[in-house]
């Protein structure tokens, strides 16, 4: 197979590009050297764990002086060539037909709900202070992933926009669950997230999506940690004896896999939303990557077909868009693990190269005022002006 470009210019202004370069360095100079850096407003970066955050600080800095960067780890890369491991994606904005503010939200782990929409309400102002910015208004969170603060950062950034639809992603370290980092105009974050609004009037679209279907199996969290997001007992059970025997597997073979392979949801409203475990503990314990409390009804749920649900869903963007011509996607890891276990992992990075996703594999994907797992939330961009 021909070797795919590393480059592309998409229709509506937006320039992506990406390197597996083996150090930081490297990879900032094979960007530097694909992209026209005449016109850039804005850069959006995504970095495999590979790499260490510091250097690559210093290198957009250096590269790109003076234009504003947002970015975080991931646990996997979606680039227009398709899927990709260990490597820096950019997503880079012009300055004609887009507007941006962004801001930092430090010490999450402090951050009430009251401090974090007072602080973002000013970010919005900002916003509409902008002269020809857009009619048209998406924002985009980026979170430390391993904060377990997702829900306190979203309820604050659903108050403070108002009207102003939201998805995102929390950054995450390849599973290895020791540390995830942002980066934020040349400096390195953790225990924070980034808050990105964009004005533009291009149409655009933002939508969240998965592929699975409640079963009746009922899981009672009966005993649980909120803070750790760490649940002891499932229907008075040892919380992984009772899950592993609702989805007929051993205990002993819980993996990533089989937290992908079998789902847990909860139902708000008439919708249902999905709480991806995170791992196994030692004490027979499961530790969640969504918020979690006594009381809770997860169901088991079964995952419907990805890669034909996926594409009904870019099918219908394509059609309500007129064409899409470039998705910032924020996918969950374990959808991807998924991809991998049904062996259609080829066959979902084909689909996403074929609409045009550039983005990464999350701990956990922001839709408005909720924190999802297991999800696909994005915003889906068309190639021509409204009107």
């Amino acid at each position: 197979m021909d070797r795919l470009p590393r480059a592309k210019r998409h229709s509506c202004g937006v320039q992506t590009a990406w390197s597996d370069a083996v150090t930081a360095e490297a990879a900032v100079a094979d960007i530097a050297s694909v992209l026209d850096a005449a016109d850039l407003g804005q850069l959006l970066v995504f970095y495999s764990r590979h790499y260490e955050p510091e250097p690559l600080a210093e290198g957009f800095a250096a590269a790109f002086d003076g234009v504003p960067l947002v970015g975080c780890s991931t646990s996997g890369e979606i680039t227009p060539g398709g899927y990709a491991d260990g490597s820096l994606l950019v997503v880079a904005f012009p300055k004609i037909g887009f507007s941006f503010v962004s801001g930092l939200i430090p010490r999450v782990h402090q951050l009430t709900v009251e401090e974090g929409t007072e602080t973002l309400r000013s970010l919005r102002a900002k916003l509409d202070r902008l002269d020809g910015g857009g009619s048209n208004h998406f924002a985009i969170s980026l979170i430390d992933g391993l904060s377990k603060c997702e829900e306190v950062i979203v309820s604050a950034i659903s108050l403070a926009l108002d009207d102003i639809p939201l998805v995102g992603g929390s950054a995450g370290d390849n599973l290895a669950l020791k540390g995830t980092s942002l980066l934020h105009n040349g400096g390195v974050f953790r225990d924070a997230a980034l808050l990105l609004l964009v004005a533009t009037d291009l149409p655009v679209r933002i939508f969240n999506h998965d592929n699975f279907e409640p079963t009746e199996t009922k899981l009672v969290v009966t005993a649980s940690d909120t803070e750790t997001r760490t649940v002891y007992e499932l229907n008075a059970e040892p919380a992984a004896l009772e899950y592993a025997s609702s989805v007929g597997l051993e205990p002993s073979s819980l993996v990533p896999m089989s937290f992908a392979a079998h789902p847990v949801v909860v139902r708000v409203g008439g919708d249902y939303y999905c709480r991806s475990i995170q791992r196994v503990n030692a004490d027979g314990s499961l530790s969640f990557f969504c918020a979690i409390d006594d009381g809770v009804v997860l169901t088991v749920a079964e995952p419907k077909d990805m890669l034909h649900s996926m594409a009904a869903e870019f099918e219908r963007l394509d059609a309500a868009l007129g064409g899409i011509d470039l998705v910032l996607g924020f996918e969950c890891v374990l959808r991807r693990l998924d991809a991998e276990n049904r062996q259609i992992k080829h066959k979902m990075g084909d689909l996403y190269r074929r609409y045009h996703v550039a983005g990464f594999q999350t701990y956990g994907e922001q839709y408005n005022a909720m924190h999802l797992n297991q999800t696909f939330t994005g915003v889906a961009i068309g190639a021509q002006a409204a009107g």
